[in-house]
């Protein structure tokens, strides 16, 4: 039987002053009511009530007992009290983790106003590039870009993240423009370390297949900044998100091409661990971002 409970009917009894009148308050039988208080008491190995035909009477050991019940029963009300308002308020420390690029422009900006709205949440933020085990290392939320793949994360989308090639006007200027997918494998290409394709760009066909070209380039790296400023420097093209580029595509500082063929979107998630017992402030972050990056992310707005 569980121990809580019989703890719970015993200090019921006591304050009732009878098994039946213990019996009507917790909606139990009084035969229910007597098994929890003998479990107690075989449990423990002592009597806590003198029983008579007339009353119900603590034993010195019983009277001991029923005090430290009500501090315990005391403790379990104070701790779901304090879950409760957990719940209901947005508060307590929100571990979230990030891809490097993306929260030093968009995220770390945001969260002025997310803890200005929310003021009793604390944020505990990292930042990397790699694949994080949400539950291993004890994250509450990872924002991730690309396409996932199943498993038993929930993931929240919040925006679709648009993918351009693109090089600084001199590299142009000094190697020629790709006309086509094809062109590139003669062109210095930047690779970024974490795509999945590593050295082979995705492009899709005009009838829906996909064409892939095979890439090289001098540089590599597992950082979209780094690669961001090899391109500035006029060291190769790079394929990058408009949120890390669109600022650069913007000023002329990069030249996009190969707009005839785009990309196959991605997409920017929030990803947790489960849908149930969602706590106040993961669900007031996860609805902050949704709103501050989605449907149409301000990167891409002209």
């Amino acid at each position: 039987m569980d121990t809580l409970q019989s703890m719970r009917v015993f200090a019921t009894v006591v304050e009732a002053g009878s098994f039946a009148a213990a019996a009507e308050r917790l909606s139990l039988s009084r035969t229910m009511v007597t098994k929890y208080v003998r479990y107690l008491e075989d449990r423990l190995g002592v009597r806590l009530l003198h029983r008579t035909t007339r009353r119900l009477s603590l034993t010195e050991v019983g009277a001991s007992y029923y005090g430290h019940c009500l501090a315990a029963l005391e403790g379990v009300a104070e701790a779901d009290q304090a879950a409760m308002r957990l719940t209901a308020v947005p508060r307590g420390t929100l571990r979230v983790n990030a891809a490097l690029s993306f929260g030093v422009r968009h995220l770390a900006p945001a969260l002025g106003d997310y803890l200005a709205a929310f003021p009793e949440v604390r944020v505990d933020l990292t930042l990397n590039d790699r694949l994080v085990d949400l539950v291993e290392e004890g994250y509450d939320v990872a924002m991730r870009i690309g396409t996932l793949v199943e498993s038993r994360l929930i993931a929240r989308r919040l925006a679709p993240v648009r993918l351009v090639v693109c090089a600084a006007p001199a590299y142009f200027a000094k190697h020629g423009f790709p006309q086509c997918p094809e062109d590139l494998a003669t062109h210095h290409c930047l690779g970024y370390s974490y795509w999945a394709s590593e050295g082979r760009w995705r492009f899709p066909g005009v009838a829906g297949e996909e064409r892939a070209v095979t890439v090289s380039g001098r540089l590599r790296a597992n950082n979209g900044d780094v690669l961001r400023a090899a391109a500035l420097s006029g060291l190769g093209i790079i394929l990058q998100p408009t949120f890390l580029v669109g600022e650069d595509l913007k000023a002329g500082r990069l030249t996009a091409v190969l707009q005839d063929y785009p990309l196959s979107p991605l997409s920017l998630y929030a990803v947790y661990s489960s849908r149930q017992h969602v706590p106040a402030k993961l669900r007031s972050f996860i609805d902050f971002v949704a709103e501050r990056f989605g449907p149409h992310p301000p990167w891409d707005v002209i």
